[in-house]
């Protein structure tokens, strides 16, 4: 285990993050890298899906503020 723990934010609440070209594992004790490319991709796909969320749910917070003003002048 290598006793190097990357300081780039986590993914949501799981114990990796991205740090540069490579994903850690995370723990208290240190951090590994992961090795396995499938694993890798998967943790890519993830982080492009949450980033997509998070983007369409800050798109949504504009509309919904502007429908509660419209509602309070009827």
């Amino acid at each position: 285990m290598s006793r190097h723990t990357p300081t780039v934010p986590g993914l949501a609440d799981m114990p990796v993050v991205r740090l540069g070209d490579q994903w850690w594992l995370v723990a208290d004790r240190g951090s590994v890298p992961i090795a396995d490319p499938a694993f890798s991709g998967e943790l890519d796909q993830f982080a492009a899906a949450m980033t997509a969320a998070n983007r369409a749910v800050a798109a949504l917070r504009p509309s919904q503020n502007t429908d509660e003003s419209d509602a309070e002048l009827q």
